[in-house]
């Protein structure tokens, strides 16, 4: 009976000890919980704010080289333009001069037809004076 009541006496120490030891451990726990959580909310935030300012970045250099390709392309479609209007207008201006060459030229041999009709015909006869 002595053994079983020291068996029993040590039990009862051992529980008490480990239930006494085990009380600060678990606040220990909660405290630590609660500051861990802290942590992660707060790495969580920065992790957020990095992938904003990633993002953000990338969207202003994305915009930043569509802007460019459409300056690029828009400088392009005019130097096209310029080109093709020029073009049309020195072809215009050829026509326009050919056109007008041929013009002068059809007046003056018309000119020199009519002049050559009339040539025999204008020698002036001498007036005779009518009386009065």
């Amino acid at each position: 009976m002595k053994r079983l009541q020291s068996s029993i006496g040590t039990l009862l120490v051992s529980t008490a000890l480990l239930a006494g030891g085990t009380m600060p451990m678990l606040a220990q726990t909660a405290s630590q919980d609660v500051k861990n959580a802290g942590t992660d909310t707060k790495d969580a935030a920065k992790d957020t704010g990095h992938a904003v300012k990633k993002g953000t970045k990338k969207t202003v250099d994305k915009t930043k080289e569509g802007t460019e390709k459409a300056y690029d392309k828009t400088k392009e479609g005019t130097e096209k333009a310029y080109d093709k209007t020029k073009e049309g207008s020195e072809k215009a201006y050829d026509k326009t001069k050919e056109g007008t060459k041929k013009g002068v030229h059809k007046t003056a041999r018309a000119t020199e037809k009519g002049a050559d009709k009339v040539a025999g015909k204008t020698e002036t006869t001498p007036k005779t004076e009518s009386p009065q």
